[in-house]
């Protein structure tokens, strides 16, 4: 692996995401070209996590870690965060989108983002990489820099009326929530285009970088579901928002800025948002 700079300069550290991410989709596309099981679950039993999750995620964060030792480091499967000293704090999810993987439905991603650590004890999301897995499509972005698919900038679409908006939406793995989200879900659906569920927060937020889709809006969500991919939207020109869902866990929401009030006033009217 070529040696990452020790310096915090964006460029750099979408270098090192982009390697080490490419890396990992490899580990994954094997992974799957064989037999795939459940190997334990977490929240409920149907969040499940395989041997792919945990090998993916062991080899970025032995990656990232050995090219910048300094480093902070949280994965979804590594159980703890690694505390470093260096400001920087890299956040993973080794596969988004598992229970695709596990059937073999080509939606899953790998997700890297670098967050920096900020004066008021918060951070910033500086560098993003979604890799979609089964077509090898990398999206990318730096703060203030843009967002790319397959290094071409990207865009979202032009505001369009609330009746023609595509949104894409996820399900809790808890039933409690799932409940109020179907509700929610049927409460929308007369009043846009149509919903879609295709079981990536990464690449759902992607698509809307791209002008794929109109708006995503999902409660129950962790922050190495989004941290990647909401800085690829935000910088192909969404609004993307972390708050508070229905029954009190994070939801995000995210659609082109020029049209996101409306759609979260859709979204707070149709039992989306608490």
């Amino acid at each position: 692996m070529t040696s990452a700079s020790v310096t915090s300069r964006p460029g750099d550290l979408l270098a090192l995401a982009l390697e080490v991410a490419r890396e990992a989709a490899e580990l994954v596309r094997e992974a799957r070209a064989g037999t795939v099981e459940v190997a334990d679950t977490k929240s409920s039993d149907v969040d499940v996590v395989t041997e792919t999750d945990r090998a993916s995620e062991a080899l970025i964060r032995e990656r990232i870690l050995a090219a910048r030792p300094d480093d902070s480091f949280l994965g979804e499967e590594g159980g703890r965060s690694i505390d470093g000293s260096s400001g920087i704090r890299w956040i993973v999810d080794p596969i988004d989108g598992t229970v695709n993987f596990l059937y073999g439905i080509p939606h899953y991603a790998v997700s890297i983002a670098a967050e920096r650590a900020d004066d008021l004890g918060g951070g910033e999301m500086i560098v993003g990489v979604v890799i979609d897995v089964a077509s090898g499509t990398e999206y990318a972005a730096t703060a203030g820099g843009g967002a790319t698919r397959d290094g071409r900038p990207i865009g979202v679409r032009a505001e369009a009326p609330l009746a023609e908006r595509l949104v894409l939406t996820g399900f809790s793995y808890s039933a409690e929530v799932r409940g109020v989200q179907a509700a929610a879900v049927a409460r929308m659906l007369p009043k846009v285009r149509d919903i879609r569920r295709l079981g990536s927060c990464a690449l759902d937020l992607c698509r809307v970088a791209e002008g794929g889709a109109d708006a995503y809006v999902e409660e129950g969500v962790q922050v190495w579901d989004h941290a990647a991919a909401a800085l690829v939207a935000r910088e192909a020109g969404a609004r993307v928002e972390l708050t508070k869902g229905a029954t009190g866990r994070d939801v995000v929401i995210a659609a082109p800025s020029s049209g996101f009030a409306a759609f979260r006033t859709l979204a707070v009217a149709s039992g989306f948002l608490g």
